[in-house]
């Protein structure tokens, strides 16, 4: 991993490279040909170390289920984007712990202000790879300060809020304070996040979480599921401008590659152990 990259800042390269061997595979779910240049050229680095993450990566043996699981919540995302600008043309995204997607060269439509906001180590990463424009912007930041929302604020929205696979990572006391913040600034806009269920931060099901997490995928100590919620309908209770809207799980997708663990869908548990929340945050 390059030099400064933390813990939770590595889940980026792993979406990265997942996005990466299915955009490569027969059929692929998701078409991603960034993520294929910026791999390659991660490699000439990664392949020099030592650390067991980077070898799996380098060496396109990521777990199979794991790949699809991303690339399906990918194109899902993509998929929120796009229908927010079929409602809203000149909207305003801002993709919070973006990583080092690319989803503004997939979804753009020539007309969306478009904001990848994420912490200075990947931020410095993605300038590598990515050009700013009049439209597409980097916000070298941390989430939680909030003072990131003033240079999105000067535009007149609509706005749409994305977080995928990172509210779980903060705290929940942050998370709720991020949402609210959000809310009180930009009246009206949208929210899109992946939560985590709640009954899996507990024991025993925390120590399952955090074996698969740093036995199987390999992340560091720090990468772990910090908050997480019990219904999609939670959120409201937060405030009263808070509107659940839709949810959705990856084991909702008709995607072949799934196999057999689309039957998981009829278990809650499973169903909603990692699962997507929209709200519209009046």
């Amino acid at each position: 991993m390059p030099a400064g990259i933390g813990d939770v800042a590595s889940t980026s390269f792993i979406t990265l490279y997942c996005h990466a061997l299915e955009t490569l595979s027969d059929n692929p779910i998701l078409s991603d040909p960034k993520s294929v240049e910026i791999t390659t050229e991660l490699n000439k680095t990664l392949s020099r170390s030592d650390r067991t993450l980077d070898r799996i990566l380098v060496s396109g043996t990521l777990d199979r289920r794991l790949i699809v699981h991303i690339a399906i919540r990918a194109k899902k995302y993509d998929d929120y984007a796009r229908n927010f600008l079929q409602r809203f043309p000149d909207g305003v995204i801002v993709n919070i712990g973006c990583g080092l997607d690319s989803r503004f060269l997939r979804t753009d439509n020539g007309r969306v202000v478009f904001y990848d906001l994420d912490l200075p180590e990947i931020t410095a990463i993605k300038k590598v790879f990515f050009t700013t424009t009049e439209r597409y912007h980097l916000i070298s930041s941390s989430v939680l300060d909030f003072d990131w929302m003033a240079e999105v604020r000067q535009h007149k929205g609509p706005f749409l809020f994305m977080a995928e696979g990172v509210f779980m990572y903060l705290e929940g006391k942050d998370v709720r304070s991020l949402v609210l913040k959000i809310r009180e600034t930009f009246p009206g806009s949208e929210l899109v996040s992946e939560v985590v269920n709640a009954l899996w931060l507990r024991y025993p099901l925390k120590n399952i979480l955090d074996y698969k997490m740093q036995r199987q995928v390999h992340l560091g100590k720090d990468a772990m599921f910090r908050s997480g919620i019990s219904d999609g309908r939670e959120l409201e209770q937060w405030h009263s401008g808070i509107q659940f809207l839709d949810e959705w799980s990856y084991f909702d997708s008709e995607e072949k590659k799934l196999g057999w663990l689309r039957l998981l869908r009829h278990i809650k548990l499973i169903r909603k152990t990692q699962w997507t929340v929209h709200y519209l945050l009046n």
